[in-house]
């Protein structure tokens, strides 16, 4: 009985100390492995479903941009047509109102013509009336002061000579050393020399063009032809109207390229009247009537030898030869459509 007693204990022992030994170090338990195949499934499942979504979202955001698009392209149309037709009915009421103050002008004129003892054959106002007392040699001569038609004393040039004479030059181009980048006082006043390169004068032009007139440019280029441009009827408004410009009945063999500027302002470096969202007198460095900006730019830089490709800014005349070459002489002249040799 003892010796079986002593086996159970020792078997006891044994035991514990397994246990404890057991306990010491125990084994790691593996998680049961997860199904990975299918997991991935779910996700590649998951990720098609938002690739659709998104897809489709983004079609839907590109149809709706398309026809917002779509929609400001017509608004844009819209208005730029609109504004079309306001420009049109701006310029024919301009045209009307500057129709029409020129013949109130013209009949206070001619009141005051009848109020006055001084007969017009006597008065001595431009170059046509100088032709009819016998001057007749193409020189320069002095305008008297006339308070009748409110003129100061003034020198002109006088072509005595060319189609019938009795034209006053208002321009001339032909030597290259005055420069025509003026302001809108210089231009109103007139500058330069004479018997050289000068503008007479937006004030001395109004004045002279009162009276129905006629407007020849004569043109030269530096391989030595000569053309013209004849306009039978010619009119410059006064300051106030910004000394806009009016033309009509073109004859010549130059083209027609001072039409573009028909119904046109004047404008200088410092007083911007153009049709145009550019400032073309800055642009083209010249006063003229500018619309958007040229077909003709007289009043450009003399540029030397013709030909010039780096801007448009020289002496042009579209129709005789386009945009970059600047002739080599111009006369701008007018006088009365009444005039006859």
């Amino acid at each position: 009985m003892a010796r079986v007693n002593l086996s159970v204990v020792v078997l006891a022992v044994t035991l514990l100390l397994l246990a404890e030994t057991q306990a010491q170090n125990p084994r790691k338990r593996l998680a049961p492995p997860k199904p990975v195949k299918a997991q991935c499934c779910d996700e590649v499942r998951s990720l098609k479903v938002q690739v659709a979504n998104l897809t489709s979202l983004l079609e839907e955001m590109s149809r709706k941009q398309e026809t917002d698009l779509l929609n400001i392209v017509r608004q844009m149309m819209d208005l730029d047509k609109q504004n079309r037709q306001q420009e049109a009915r701006v310029t024919e009421a301009e045209s009307k109102y500057s129709e029409i103050n020129n013949r109130v002008e013209m009949i206070q004129l001619l009141q005051s013509a009848n109020s006055v003892t001084q007969t017009s054959s006597d008065a001595v106002y431009d170059c046509a009336s100088l032709y009819h007392r016998n001057y007749k040699i193409s020189e320069v001569y002095k305008l008297p002061k006339d308070d009748f038609l409110g003129t100061p004393e003034l020198d002109v040039f006088c072509d005595m000579e060319t189609s019938g004479g009795g034209w006053t030059l208002i321009q001339r181009r032909k030597v290259g050393l005055t420069s025509f980048n003026r302001d809108w006082k210089q231009y109103k006043n007139g500058f330069g020399t004479i018997r050289g390169d000068f503008w007479l004068g937006n004030e001395h032009i109004f004045r002279l063009t009162r009276q129905p007139s006629v407007l020849r440019i004569e043109m030269e280029d530096w391989e030595g032809e000569t053309r013209y441009a004849e306009y039978g009827f010619f009119t410059v408004s006064n300051e106030l109207n910004s000394y806009k410009l009016f033309l009509a009945n073109y004859s010549g063999n130059a083209g027609d390229s001072l039409r573009y500027h028909n119904n046109t302002n004047f404008s200088t470096i410092n007083k911007d009247n153009d049709k145009c969202v550019d400032d073309c007198a800055s642009l083209r460095k010249g006063g003229y009537w500018y619309n958007c900006c040229t077909d003709s730019n007289l009043n450009g830089v003399f540029y030397r030898y013709g030909q010039h490709t780096k801007s448009t800014d020289g002496i042009t005349w579209y129709g005789w030869h386009g945009p970059n070459y600047s002739l080599k002489r111009v006369e701008m002249k007018v006088r009365p459509q009444s005039f006859h040799p």
